[in-house]
């Protein structure tokens, strides 16, 4: 055991959005800290352990020590989670998908770090958030991420017209998601309830071979069809 008179380092890891080569969406710094450390919190423990493997196959799976955090998690499991930390062990966080901290449970490890004065190092990868912000084509200066909306049908359609609204008012984009398996009803509600004139971002399996990426304004959506179905998918509106 490590002298605990020196605190570990909390690494904030990056994950691939689906199956594709690691290495085409993932930098060095990433296989250089997976190779490094043993000590994972991660999402989902059989696909943390295929990350880490895709990343480094060499890497021994037996010498791996991964805690699991989810919405199951309870809230008294966290300290002993970073407990290698407080021991002097670096430790990665991993997302099922994406970046770690952003739409992911691991933002409450992170400030448990923050507080208990361990260092917190984000890596660079992929955000599905960040990145169709940049290819839609809309305002980058100012933007808001909401998250999953209301699934209730009449609150759902509130919420749509009140970020539309925001969205005119403060010239601002706004960004959401939804369960993979809804999405094709989402969209359906979408253009059903939006002003013909608002223009609507989808951008699906980002950095995957099926990458789809399309910004139109919503009387141009109604004349298209595309199936979203089970389809990782971040949804962007903006009424200008």
């Amino acid at each position: 055991m490590k002298s605990n008179t020196v605190l570990g380092k909390l690494y904030l890891i990056p994950t691939t959005m689906g199956d594709c080569d690691p290495m085409d969406v993932l930098p060095q710094t990433i296989k250089r800290s997976i190779d490094l450390i043993d000590y994972y919190i991660v999402e989902n423990d059989k696909t943390a352990r295929k990350s880490i493997k895709g990343v480094n196959p060499e890497k021994k799976q037996s010498e791996l020590k991964l805690f699991v955090l989810n919405k199951h998690t309870e809230t008294k499991e966290h300290l002993e989670f970073i407990k290698p930390l407080l021991e002097g062990f670096n430790m990665g966080l991993m997302s099922e998908a994406g970046c770690p901290g952003v739409a992911d449970p691991g933002a409450v490890i992170v400030k448990l770090a923050h507080e208990k004065g361990i260092q917190v190092i984000p890596l660079v990868g992929p955000s599905s958030i960040l990145l169709a912000m940049m290819a839609s084509g809309m305002n980058g200066q100012s933007f808001t991420f909401h998250g999953y909306l209301p699934i209730e049908k009449d609150e759902k359609k509130a919420s749509f017209k009140t970020l539309e609204r925001v969205s005119f008012e403060k010239n601002q984009s706004q960004i959401f998601i939804e369960t993979p398996y809804r999405n094709n009803k989402l969209l359906e509600d979408l253009v059903q309830t939006l002003h013909p004139e608002t223009h609507l971002c989808i951008a699906t399996d980002i950095t995957l071979p099926t990458e789809y990426i399309k910004t139109k304004k919503i009387a141009a959506w109604k004349k298209e069809t595309i199936d979203l179905h089970k389809r990782p998918t971040i949804f962007i509106i903006h009424k200008m």
